[in-house]
């Protein structure tokens, strides 16, 4: 069991602009062949996400402004990070929480039944999780764009030990999957 950061990025490592907007990333026709996404998602017995992931989710997945609503996209215990009440997704299971990211890491741990846990986002999120030494893997896709500004990929500074790269695959034309190993952060 790992604990994974699996996001997407813009090359120069933004997850979304300043309105945490990601028309950067729905430019892109999905790639043919394997879906290395759902690949990575059903190894997860368990998700961590920010609360302003779980908004934007909310907003352009689950209840879109003038489609039908859609159920929520996964079946596993999702913990969001928050210190506002959001609006629940009834029959999600979704856990609203808030402070030190290690208890929660815990109860994930024993949720997820020996499978990996997903940080979904954000980048501050992330970090809180390496700042914990509880980040095993950041596996991020980098799109062939750039934005410039927006919200970081990981807001840490991590120089030593650096990350060690496991893995850097191109997927279609436009992206590169890069899977790295998260060294411990030194005390």
């Amino acid at each position: 069991m790992k604990t994974v950061y699996y996001t997407a990025a813009t090359l120069d490592g933004f997850l979304a602009d300043a309105d945490h907007a990601l028309d950067w990333l729905f430019q892109f026709e999905p790639p043919s062949g394997e879906d290395h996404h759902e690949r990575f998602a059903q190894g997860v017995g368990a998700l961590a996400m920010g609360s302003s992931t779980y908004a934007w989710l909310l907003r352009h997945e689950v209840f879109p402004e003038g489609r039908e609503s859609r159920p929520w996209p996964y079946a596993q215990p999702t913990w969001v990070f928050t210190s506002r009440t959001l609006r629940e997704v009834s029959g999600a299971d979704v856990r609203f929480v808030r402070g030190d990211v290690r208890p929660v890491h815990a109860a994930m741990t024993a949720a997820a039944g020996g499978r990996d846990l997903w940080v979904v986002g954000g980048g501050d999120l992330a970090g809180q999780f390496h700042d914990a030494g509880l980040l095993d893997e950041l596996h991020v896709t980098l799109a062939s764009v750039t934005l410039g500004a927006g919200m970081p990929l990981l807001p840490r500074r991590i120089v030593t030990p650096p990350l060690r790269l496991l893995s850097a695959r191109q997927h279609g034309e436009g992206f590169v999957c890069l899977r790295y190993a998260l060294p411990r952060p030194v005390a």
